[in-house]
């Protein structure tokens, strides 16, 4: 089932990088950019993190929170975060259940061959919880920016 912008943000609970856990309770009272990418150190990925990376402090001064998800093991966000130098934290759905609570685990295809994967797609969760805005299908460049200038607005 696919979400809408207004709808209460699925609750999660996963391993992150670093070999703890995070939840979205983790981020009540805060607005949360959970962004969902297919594979950790892949070209669109690696893009897509550092975009985010950049505008770190941006995000921070208009009390936003970046959490990237991906159905990669720890062990994989951990080397990922170390060789790009990332700061924020990386969570692992590796049962792909947050993902699919998400509407975000879906069939994909490539030359000719289906599979399940992640549709890369961003989710502002507004401080009360609640999904503020959804971008689908994402493209990489200038999202970022994008998604700081909707949270800057929120």
């Amino acid at each position: 089932m696919a979400l809408n912008e207004g709808d209460v943000a699925p609750a999660f609970t996963l391993m992150r990088d670093g070999g703890g856990m995070v939840s979205l309770a983790d981020f009540k009272g805060q607005k949360l950019v959970l962004y969902a990418y297919p594979k950790d150190d892949t070209p669109g990925c690696t893009q897509e993190a550092i975009a985010f990376n950049g505008l770190r402090a941006a995000f921070a001064g208009a009390g936003t929170v970046i959490l990237g998800i991906s159905p990669d093991p720890v062990k994989s966000h951990d080397k990922f975060k170390a060789k790009h130098k990332l700061d924020f934290a990386l969570a692992a759905d590796e049962a792909q259940q947050a993902l699919q609570d998400y509407g975000i685990w879906v069939e994909k295809s490539m030359y000719g061959r289906t599979y399940m994967g992640v549709e890369r797609t961003t989710f502002l969760i507004d401080a009360d919880g609640k999904i503020a805005r959804i971008w689908r299908k994402v493209k990489v460049a200038g999202h970022a920016e994008e998604v700081l200038a909707a949270a800057q607005g929120l």
